[in-house]
């Protein structure tokens, strides 16, 4: 049984989800996506919460949802875009055995959400300003909880799953 703890942190529309879903498969372990875990537990989705709760009440739920996930063992977690700015939830990704940093470009994030509606953060006049911003803002966090940092824009999930999964073998044998 494997108990070591996965977490996949980056900026939205870097692949966090779909590359999670593999690369759990590909390790044998359950997926977990901490924004689909707040929607199931509060039956709402993330637009909604933040209608009603704002960005604040939002983050609590995150927050405690990457606290509860992150003390689990043998899993791998994609965490929301905006997890890494609550020092408490840099704390819980610091005990996890491996975190990724997927890294995306703007160009491609914007690409990625370009017709996603369920992205709050994103309903504005100027979506890549918002982007720019956030990964401007951001980017030092991913990279401070990151194990190792891996850049997805043109690269397929497989093969960025590949590239986890050697980086794992290899640090295996250190």
């Amino acid at each position: 049984m494997q108990t070591a703890n996965y977490i996949l942190v980056g900026p939205m529309g870097a692949g966090k989800s779909t590359i999670g879903r593999l690369l759990a498969k590909e390790l044998g372990l359950p997926f977990k996506d901490s924004d689909k875990e707040i929607e199931e537990r509060t039956g709402a989705s993330i637009p909604l919460i933040f209608d009603v709760e704002g960005e604040v009440g939002f983050r609590d739920r995150e927050q405690a949802v990457l606290v509860e996930l992150s003390a689990q063992k043998g899993l791998v977690l994609a965490t929301g875009g905006g997890a890494v700015l609550r020092a408490a939830n840099r704390q819980a990704m610091h005990k996890a055995d491996v975190v990724i940093y997927l890294h995306a470009s703007v160009e491609h994030q914007l690409a990625r959400t370009a017709r996603d509606r369920n992205r709050p953060l994103l309903q504005t006049e100027n979506p890549a300003q918002v982007l720019a911003d956030l990964l401007a803002l951001r980017d030092p966090l991913y990279r401070e909880v990151a194990t190792l940092i891996i850049e997805t824009d043109t690269r397929p999930p497989r093969m960025v799953v590949q590239e986890i999964l050697q980086f794992l073998s290899t640090s295996k044998s250190d």
